[in-house]
């Protein structure tokens, strides 16, 4: 049967979690995680399912998208997929042609592993390397050190706290209360926890949000920030040990995360905690 392209909806978006739940696994490069779902639903079900596109054949999922704004195009293939002909060449048309409601013209970008056959033929097609990003992963078999400061789940009296931050911590940031609420209050939230570090005053000074894909699979940290106020002290290992082992207590094999290789304090918080760096990796670009 013909792949087809659809928006899910609100009631399919559940469908294209439990995909992408499926295609994490150990080996296997990194892509598209049910925690980047889980963590655009802050903005409430309607825009998440919006935002989602998926290929079909024969009723089964065979790609997620992502539109993680209005630009960027994040795909996750399944494994036995990933050097389908028939589907490469499907989703290299409906990315191209601006009137299947994926990209718009102009200037877009795709995150698409190097493996897969999509990636060869939008290299092919026009589609150049943007900025590198760094990939890392630390294995969860043995126990994480202690963080040494004292680390809160947040529940939801404690939204406020958290938001806030989260705003801290990113330049930019209009994450609310209500945003947390929207994100705790969907399927993907039952998988997942946010934490919050506090100083030896008590202090809120870094958070973190983990997601499991269900145990014996890699789980992910989404995000994770430093209060500004409060950077240079070692909270981002210790918030980043916090993650790791509650990713261990959801029974994930390993932790992942990604952050832009230019970010180099990023990168040394990640790997003082224990991540490996997995390469580099870029997503394709096309320019206007």
């Amino acid at each position: 049967m013909a792949i087809v392209l659809g928006g899910p909806g609100v009631d399919g978006v559940t469908a294209a979690v439990g995909a992408l739940r499926e295609w994490q696994h150990e080996g296997a490069p990194t892509q598209l995680h049910p925690g980047d779902l889980g963590w655009f639903r802050r903005f409430g079900p309607e825009a998440t399912a919006a935002a989602v596109r998926t290929w079909n054949r024969d009723g089964r999922i065979l790609s997620v998208g992502l539109l993680d704004g209005p630009e960027l195009l994040r795909l996750a293939i399944a494994p036995d997929a990933w050097r389908d002909e028939e589907l490469a060449r499907r989703l290299l048309s409906d990315i191209a042609a601006p009137e299947r409601g994926v990209l718009p013209p102009g200037r877009a970008y795709v995150e698409a592993s190097p493996g897969t056959l999509v990636h060869g033929l939008l290299s092919e097609d026009g589609w150049h390397p943007d900025e590198p990003w760094t990939p890392l992963r630390r294995d969860l078999t043995d126990p994480v050190d202690d963080p040494g400061v004292r680390i809160e789940t947040v529940g939801r009296s404690r939204a406020g706290v958290r938001a806030a931050v989260q705003r801290a911590a990113f330049d930019g940031s209009a994450f609310t209360a209500e945003h947390w609420h929207a994100m705790a209050s969907a399927p993907s939230y039952a998988d997942a926890r946010c934490l919050v570090a506090h100083d030896d005053q008590d202090n809120a000074v870094a958070t973190v949000t983990v997601w499991s894909a269900g145990p014996g699979r890699p789980g992910l940290l989404e995000p994770m920030g430093v209060h500004r106020h409060h950077r240079g002290r070692g909270y981002g290992r210790a918030i980043t040990l916090a993650a790791a082992a509650a990713l261990r207590e959801l029974g994930a094999s390993s932790a992942r995360v990604g952050t832009a290789s230019a970010n180099a304090g990023a990168v040394a918080t990640y790997r003082s905690a224990g991540f490996r760096v997995l390469g580099e990796a870029r997503d394709l670009r096309r320019d206007a």
